[in-house]
């Protein structure tokens, strides 16, 4: 499913128009990212909870040359699905 596909459900889900809906969704994303950027985990109950990893610097080899690199620290987002959905999935 992409983005347009997820606004047509959304609409049609709630009885908003498209144009509504993608709003929404975009305010929903937008706040979202803006909580994981500050820090903050972002937990939906019975959906999941997003949060942000940090990734240690470490030393990695490039396949093509086998010469050994150093990969620099990160931070990554992370998704760890809530109990509810997981359920829903494995059914």
């Amino acid at each position: 499913m992409n983005k347009t596909e997820l606004i047509e459900k959304i609409a049609a889900g709630a009885g908003l128009t498209k144009a509504d809906s993608k709003k929404a969704l975009d305010a929903t994303v937008a706040a979202i990212k803006d909580a994981l950027v500050a820090g903050e985990k972002v937990a939906l109950v019975g959906f999941g909870t997003f949060s942000v990893n940090e990734k240690p610097a470490r030393e990695g080899v490039n396949p093509a040359t086998k010469q050994k690199i150093k990969i620099a620290a990160k931070k990554v987002a992370k998704f760890k699905a809530g109990a509810e959905l997981a359920d829903a999935v494995n059914k």
